[in-house]
């Protein structure tokens, strides 16, 4: 069955099954075509009826590298009007919303993932809209005469959008929970930062996400001139429009991987290359526009005032990184303390982790520390900044893929959460992920989303309750491995 609905931009017919209806790649902001592509978004419009049955387009980007095309699904569906929303809705008025934000490094992703379908959000209250924002150079590279951080002004324009136009849908515009997954995450503790987003949401769930990163304008820069030398242009909007997108993805990727195989900090810049190795050769920059701080130190200084926040990460996150790439497996005990050190690991935070984990081998060393440096330390520090004007709670997710050696790594709670556990296709759940956990997992984020309280404790620096999601059991605990975490200051 058909259902029509009027927003800003015209009216859109979306597609109904049971008691949800699905509004597909609805746009948020005009397609930024030619040079328009590296300039702010512009509102959409269109006559007529819009048909929004359908998933809409992707946004342009390359494909994952092996072995990683193998375990993440990554759509790419061609089309100009990229900027776009999906909607699920039961239909009625005043209910709670949560807007997603992909991840995939602000350089791969979409909300057309199958993983990310929001009818089972839907079906029990919550309005889900997931968010098309740019990527890559186009999205977040530093170009002169063009405004920097494009891809988080997209955001920006989606949350407006949500606040004009999500009442049509059913929500509730005072009850927006904004939520996001690795780079997704990065981006929802980037808004709790900036006064462009200030009112545009209540609550907030970072997942897999640090707020202590964002890049240097300068070192931005460097990254964007260097994917316009490899192209032959000048680094301008008139510069990266004359080539084709291909060309430019091509370009983009190589120096991504040069960056990857030569992370020299002189070259590229600090910020550009992550806390604890990783590189990221885009991200939010701070431009003194958008973005004027790291966003842990503005949010410290109460940029978030009365948001709670949802915040986790998953017990072995890097697993993903260094097992099916085989890094894990080429790690000898000699190597360790020097790769480590390279990552800017202290030396006593390795001895630590070295003493404390006999049983594990250099490469499950090397997972465990950079996992605790990227993201449960940066996780713990969110909630101890936003203690003080907001409420924020915690939690990690334990269950372990059956894929040998990857744990509880890096995505692997997304399916759980949206329960979208039967329809996903990732090898990494198996063929008996525990659809129980995808049954609790799932009904605290709709809790969170409704109530702002997930059901258990908020965080306190004493008592550091956290919720560990896990199978046949979930429980709250009580600081987990306090003296293993303490080497890093917390």
């Amino acid at each position: 069955m058909d259902a029509i609905v009027r927003t800003s931009g015209g009216q859109v017919k979306g597609r109904t099954d049971g008691e949800v209806t699905a509004f597909l790649g609805i746009p948020y902001a005009a397609a930024p075509v030619g040079q328009k592509v590296f300039q702010a978004p512009e509102p959409a419009s269109w006559d007529g009826v819009r048909d929004a049955t359908e998933l809409g387009a992707t946004v342009p980007q390359p494909g994952y590298e092996p072995p990683y095309d193998a375990l993440l699904s990554n759509p790419a569906i061609p089309g100009p009007d990229f900027l776009n929303v999906n909607v699920w809705t039961p239909g009625g008025s005043g209910l709670p919303v949560l807007v997603w934000f992909h991840g995939g490094a602000f350089r791969n992703g979409s909300n057309a993932v199958r993983e990310y379908d929001g009818t089972a959000f839907a079906r029990d209250g919550v309005v889900l809209v997931g968010v098309n924002y740019r990527l890559g150079i186009q999205g977040f590279g530093v170009i002169p005469g063009s405004p920097s951080n494009r891809g988080l002004l997209d955001q920006v324009a989606a949350l407006r959008w949500v606040q004009e136009n999500i009442a049509a849908f059913g929500g509730d515009p005072a009850r927006v929970t904004i939520a996001g997954e690795s780079a997704g995450g990065m981006s929802v503790a980037t808004l709790m930062s900036i006064p462009a987003a200030k009112g545009l949401f209540r609550r907030a769930i970072v997942q897999s996400g640090s707020a202590g990163v964002a890049a240097l304008a300068s070192d931005a820069g460097a990254v964007a001139a260097e994917v316009a030398k490899r192209l032959g242009v000048e680094c301008s909007a008139a510069g990266f429009a004359s080539v084709s997108v291909e060309d430019l993805l091509a370009a983009q990727r190589v120096v991504a991987i040069e960056m990857r195989l030569k992370p020299d900090p002189a070259r590229w810049g600090v910020s550009t290359i992550a806390v604890g190795g990783g590189i990221m050769p885009v991200m939010p920059v701070i431009d003194n526009e958008l973005i004027f701080d790291v966003p842990i130190k503005a949010i410290a200084a109460g940029a978030a005032e009365g948001v709670d926040v949802l915040a986790g990460s998953t017990s072995d996150e890097f697993s993903f990184f260094t097992v099916p790439s085989g890094l894990a497996a080429a790690v000898t005990a000699e190597m360790l303390p020097v790769a480590l050190a390279g990552m800017g690991v202290p030396a006593e935070v390795t001895a630590a982790y070295l003493a404390g984990r006999p049983e594990q081998s250099p490469g499950e060393v090397l997972s465990s520390v950079v996992t605790d440096s990227i993201f449960t330390i940066p996780t713990i520090k969110l909630a101890a900044a936003q203690r003080p004007h907001g409420t924020p709670y915690l939690y990690e997710f334990a269950w372990k893929s059956p894929l040998e050696g990857l744990g509880a790594c890096h995505s692997l709670e997304l399916a759980f959460m949206f329960d979208t556990l039967s329809t996903a296709t990732s090898p990494l759940y198996g063929d008996a992920a525990p659809q129980e956990l995808a049954d609790t997992m799932h009904a605290v984020w709709v809790t969170f989303a409704t109530t702002g309280d997930p059901g258990w404790p908020s965080y306190e620096e004493s008592t550091r309750a956290v919720m560990t999601f896990d199978h046949p059991t979930s429980a709250l605990k009580s600081a987990p491995r306090a003296a293993e975490l303490s080497v890093w200051g917390v």
